[in-house]
Formats: C-alpha cells, sequence, structure tokens
C-alpha cells in the first residue's frame, strides 16, 4: 500500500477488473476489501461515444451498475465518489451562466448520456439501496500527461514539436472560438479527496474554476510560454457536432461544502503541460 501524507490515505494498488464483467468486479471489490471508491473508470473522450455509443454505455452505465453491485455483495460499508462530468448540463444558454446544480441535465452526446444514466443510479441506489454516495461533475482539467486526445494536451504537444524543430510551423485545430471552464487536475483530485469526508450523500457538486477561457486564448498562451510563433489551421474533422459555444461553472456548492478552492493558476498548469511534452518527446 502507499500512504498519501497529506490526507492520511492507504491507497490499495489497482486491481485488475472489467467494468463490463460482473463477476469480475465483485471478485476485485472482494480482494480489495476498499474502505473507500473513487469510481473514475470510463469510456471518455467524446468523439469515441459517437462511433461507438452501445461501448460507452456499456462501460460507463452498465460497469457503474457492477461496481455498485459487487460493493454491495462484499458488504461495502464506505463511501463512493461517483465522477460525472460538466458535459451533462449540455446546451446552457448564456444568460443563465455560469452553470450551478440545479440546471436540468440535458445530453447533447453518448458519452454525457451515459454520465447522466449513471449519475442517476448513484442517486437510487443512496436512496434505495443504502450507500454512501457523493457525485461530482467536473468541467474540462489539465495537466501533465494528459491523453494527446484531449485539446490543451495536443495543442501542447504540436507546440513543443515545432519548438524541437520536429514540425513545420502550423498547429492544426478544431474549433477554437468556443470558451469552456479549465481547472489543474491536481486541483480537481484534491476536490475530490476533501469530499470523501465533506460531502453529503446522495448530492452532487461541480468541480470548476468558476472562470470561462477561449480555446483559442489558450493555445496563444501556450505558444507564448514556448516561445514559438506558429499559424492556425482548422481542421473539419476535428469539429464536434452540437457544439456548445460558452461554458463555465459555478463552484459555491463544493466552497461551501469542504472549503476546496482552486489553487493552481491556468499558467501554471499550461506551463507543466509544455514540460511534460518536451521531457517526453526528448526522452521518449
Amino acid at each position: 500500500m502507499a500512504k498519501d501524507n497529506s490526507y492520511g490515505l492507504e491507497l490499495l494498488p489497482p486491481q485488475s477488473m472489467e467494468l463490463r464483467d460482473a463477476e469480475s468486479v465483485a471478485i476485485a471489490c472482494k480482494e480489495s476489501k476498499p474502505d473507500f471508491v473513487i469510481h473514475l473508470a470510463a469510456q471518455s473522450f467524446v468523439p469515441e461515444s459517437f462511433n461507438n455509443p452501445r461501448e460507452t454505455y456499456e462501460i460507463n452505465f452498465f460497469g457503474t451498475l457492477h461496481l455498485l453491485q459487487g460493493l454491495k455483495k462484499n458488504g461495502f460499508k464506505g463511501r463512493l465518489l461517483y465522477v460525472g462530468s460538466g458535459d451533462m448540463y449540455g446546451l446552457v444558454a448564456p444568460e443563465i451562466l455560469p452553470v450551478t446544480e440545479n440546471i436540468p441535465l440535458k445530453p447533447r452526446n453518448p458519452y454525457a448520456v451515459s454520465k447522466v444514466a449513471a449519475e442517476a443510479l448513484c442517486y437510487q441506489w443512496s436512496q434505495t439501496e443504502g450507500m454512501d454516495i457523493v457525485m461530482v461533475r467536473p468541467f474540462n482539467h489539465i495537466g501533465p500527461g494528459q491523453s494527446e486526445r484531449f485539446a490543451v494536451s495536443d495543442f501542447a504537444r504540436q507546440v513543443v514539436e515545432i519548438k524541437l524543430g520536429r514540425r513545420e510551423a502550423e498547429i492544426t485545430v478544431g474549433d477554437i472560438d468556443v470558451t469552456r471552464d479549465f481547472t489543474d487536475v491536481r486541483d480537481v483530485v484534491r476536490a475530490y479527496l476533501l469530499l470523501l469526508s465533506e460531502g453529503k450523500s446522495g448530492e452532487a457538486y461541480n468541480v470548476c474554476s468558476g472562470k470561462e477561457i477561449s480555446i483559442r486564448e489558450i493555445l496563444e498562451q501556450l505558444m507564448v510560454l514556448a516561445g514559438v510563433q506558429a499559424s492556425i489551421r482548422q481542421d473539419g474533422s476535428r469539429f464536434r457536432p452540437a457544439e456548445q459555444r460558452r461554458v463555465y461553472g459555478s463552484c459555491d456548492k463544493i466552497c461551501g461544502a469542504s472549503g476546496w478552492q482552486p489553487e493552481i493558476p491556468l499558467e501554471q498548469a499550461l506551463m507543466d503541460n509544455l514540460n511534460y511534452w518536451e521531457g517526453k518527446l526528448k526522452h521518449g
């Protein structure tokens, strides 16, 4: 076991399981005997959810059901933190921004649908099965090590490749004239840990910065931080259907419940991402 000295938690090593296999999940629950569970496992790439919605539902919804059943079967008495997504809100009119937890959920892609369904399942189990479950709805988060399938990490990789002379000074993008709410992943993890002790069972909490910034501004900041100049080429295949133009959330509820506040500035998060890619590309 590894111990997190900041929070006094003993973290179990990863258990081998297949979420779509109920027996596999039940065995993992029996072997690990967890005191608490943070349920992050998901198919989380929105474009892939359009390509393969059935797999997305099987992993995100039925996988969550299998986890709940496996925990109950093995006498779990701790708290489950279910990680949803800010994408669950769907289209929100600009005049009612920021997004609060009271806004109706209107998902507009298969990934978001699966997350809404799984959160509803978790709420039901918190009410009828006696399980202690807190739900979170994180908005976009960034940080070193994030997959390049996600926009900011992809941009950081392209910028560093230009810096290292490994590509022409042109960055390929999708729709960058939309706004999003970004939080450093290390602040997000801190929010999850706080909610394990401070959240209220059956309640959902946004995890976000409460600020909006355009994707174009993010890209421009990355280039400035790296000392790179490049042209921008938009690729129509990177545009999402039913794209929301502006998004930012309210973090008042989690702040009031736990005292959490985002601490890592956006500039540091972007610089750390650039440094990650520079190290990876130089040293493999």
